[in-house]
């Protein structure tokens, strides 16, 4: 596959929007976050912008600060579902993470909204670090980082070859002979693993896309391995164009060591947008909404990240000296914040502003063309592939780039005019896989498992 030449766009939709103060402006609604109608609105706006897809982070577990902000709370494979009957052409991605499911009920749960959408779904494969989390699934201690993603390897192996155990044409429905499916080409997978243990076969016929696509939302050494093994598409952080051509040109030389294009994987780095009609009047709204979000929760979001205390963080004092990448949690983030924090010499309250109160991702503020032209400048690069775009307050950010900012995209050639094909496939220009006639190997790959890696 060559690399492409057309910009795509993803919304990644979090409730209110992606200031921790989002939900606060005066066109939000508290109540949002939980209203499975506001997000098919929304999906419709950006469907309207011709995005390529929505995606729904997930957390399985009650946010940690909920007197803060709101957070992801419906089970997003419903609200997908819910979304795909009231649009027609935006992919649906979701996250689902291999710690806390079992691969058959995972592939079983996509296959179905492939179906249901006719061939918009997406998985995002998290591996979910959280020790809230597990101890919602009875574990004490999450797995060591290395083990979490040795699971997540065999678990998409099995998830795929579960979407690869009918055949394309198995379904036969002659009401004359009396037969229904032809069970020849209906094949247990008969995985025995490290991790998991599946006869098969799935009881849904193959998606319509083959398989549903596959995203990696991990920056570590074994997160970017798995990437280079199973991704379609990979959901990055990058503060800086040459932290982003950095980023490409190692994941790309993963996957030429899988036997992979290196243009394989579609890159699509987060970027929150603050937008105003001038560039004083998107400065005044991003002022607006840091004073909206109590420090208190940026702070613990900080620390959280950096996994230290936060009595340890000084908020108008440079980050402590003795910070070491954690063996466990987000290390895409805390590699992030670190890289931040360094080059622009920050205070942990600087640090923290500058992250939206804990968002993570590049912020851009300023005018519908300075947008467009710092979009344009990434892309032609061909570091990335397009966005993850995170407006501020999706009340009212959304709609602004959806109407100033995708038509000066359109002028610059950049991006559709309207949807081409019908599937998430077809949008990120990837060709339907064909079907794998035996499982993978149940061997779990050996991924880079050094401490702190």
């Amino acid at each position: 596959m060559s690399q492409s030449k057309q910009l795509h766009l993803n919304l990644n939709f979090l409730n209110a929007g992606t200031f921790a103060s989002a939900w606060r402006w005066p066109t939000s609604q508290a109540t949002d976050y939980a209203d499975v109608q506001y997000y098919v609105r929304v999906a419709q706006l950006a469907e309207k912008g011709t995005f390529d897809s929505v995606f729904l982070a997930d957390f399985p577990a009650l946010s940690d600060r909920p007197e803060y902000r709101p957070f992801q709370s419906l089970e997003p494979t419903i609200t997908l579902a819910t979304i795909a009957a009231a649009t027609r052409h935006i992919g649906l991605i979701a996250t689902a993470s291999s710690t806390y499911n079992e691969p058959y009920n995972i592939a079983r749960r996509f296959a179905s909204l492939d179906h249901a959408s006719g061939g918009r779904a997406g998985l995002n494969i998290v591996t979910t670090a959280d020790k809230q989390a597990g101890r919602n699934f009875g574990i004490a201690q999450p797995p060591a980082h290395h083990v979490r993603y040795e699971r997540a390897a065999e678990f998409a192996d099995v998830v795929k070859a579960l979407w690869d155990s009918w055949e394309d044409d198995a379904l036969v429905g002659d009401k004359e002979a009396a037969r229904f499916i032809d069970t020849r080409k209906v094949h247990p997978i008969r995985h025995q693993g490290t991790h998991f243990s599946v006869e098969g076969a799935l009881n849904v016929p193959r998606p319509p896309q083959g398989r549903p696509i596959v995203v990696q939302a991990g920056g570590s050494e074994d997160g970017m391995d798995f990437a280079a093994r199973h991704a379609d598409a990979v959901f990055s952080v990058a503060h800086s164009l040459p932290d982003a051509l950095d980023y490409a040109r190692d994941l790309r030389g993963r996957l030429v060591a899988q036997g992979r294009s290196p243009h394989d994987i579609l890159i699509f780095p987060g970027l929150v947008t603050v937008i105003g009609s001038t560039e004083e009047e998107a400065r005044r709204r991003e002022e607006q909404l840091w004073e909206l979000v109590p420090i208190e929760y940026g702070l613990q979001r900080l620390a959280g990240i950096l996994q230290v205390d936060p009595k340890s963080l000084k908020l108008d004092e440079p980050l402590p000296d003795n910070l070491k990448l954690p063996a466990d949690g987000m290390q895409t983030f805390f590699k992030g914040a670190l890289t931040l924090a360094e080059r622009g010499r920050l205070t942990v309250r600087q640090l923290i502003r500058a992250q939206g109160g804990g968002t993570g991702h590049r912020i851009i503020v300023g005018t519908p063309e300075q947008i467009a032209a710092d979009i344009e400048e990434w892309f032609r690069s061909g570091a990335v592939a397009g966005f993850n775009v995170m407006p501020d307050v999706i009340s009212s950010g959304l709609e602004a780039f959806v109407d100033h900012v995708v038509p000066l995209l359109r002028q610059r050639g950049i991006f559709r005019q309207d949807y081409s094909g019908t599937t998430l496939r077809d949008h990120f220009n990837l060709a339907r896989p064909a079907r794998l006639a035996a499982p993978p190997a149940s061997i779990v790959p050996k991924l880079r498992s050094a401490a702190g890696a």
